[in-house]
């Protein structure tokens, strides 16, 4: 009869501890989910502008970024006119670095930065709800769009742009869902 009892008891203490956890979190401003913006429903991307003359980076960029916005934010996409907010993104920075070579002078590994201005405005009010450029400072931070690739390895330009794009749309949906 004695065992029955502390056996009970000790099922008991994690259901406690889970309630008390639970209850103590949702008392501290936690929230679960990404964070939007109040009244903010629908967002418009226009085409990425861009001071680079690299081919289709803008398009790339523009499709990365409304993907991201579809798949992990509660906004959804609209037209010009019909959207609540519009986000603008211009490209202001394109490098291909080297970062190694072979003995011969071709390009073993190179190195792809993008570098953009955004501009999240609520087109009720006009308002500007967020405005930031990545990367912030060369010195400050290494950017988190750099690619790393390698020709020799059977790596092109064209991924390594693609895969700069998406990061950089991550980035910027990360800055849509920072706490208003």
């Amino acid at each position: 009869m004695e065992f029955r009892v502390v056996q009970t008891m000790t099922h008991r203490r994690p259901i406690c501890m889970a309630l008390l956890l639970t209850v103590a979190i949702s008392g501290c401003g936690y929230t679960l989910g990404p964070q939007s913006v109040q009244g903010v429903r629908t967002v418009y991307v226009p085409v990425v502008q861009t001071d680079s003359f690299r081919r289709n980076l803008d398009y790339l960029l523009t499709e990365a970024v409304q993907n991201e916005i579809r798949t992990r934010t509660v906004y959804r996409l609209e037209e010009e006119h019909v959207a609540d907010t519009i986000l603008k993104i211009r490209i202001v920075d394109f490098r291909k670095d080297l970062l190694s070579e072979t003995r011969f002078d071709d390009a073993r590994e190179l190195q792809l930065g993008l570098g953009a201005q955004i501009s999240w405005t609520d087109c009720r009010n006009g308002r500007i709800l967020q405005e930031r450029i990545f990367p912030i400072s060369h010195d400050l931070a290494q950017r988190a769009t750099d690619v790393s690739f390698a020709p020799e390895l059977g790596h092109s330009m064209a991924t390594a742009q693609q895969k700069a794009a998406e990061r950089m749309a991550a980035q910027i949906v990360d800055m849509m869902e920072l706490p208003w």
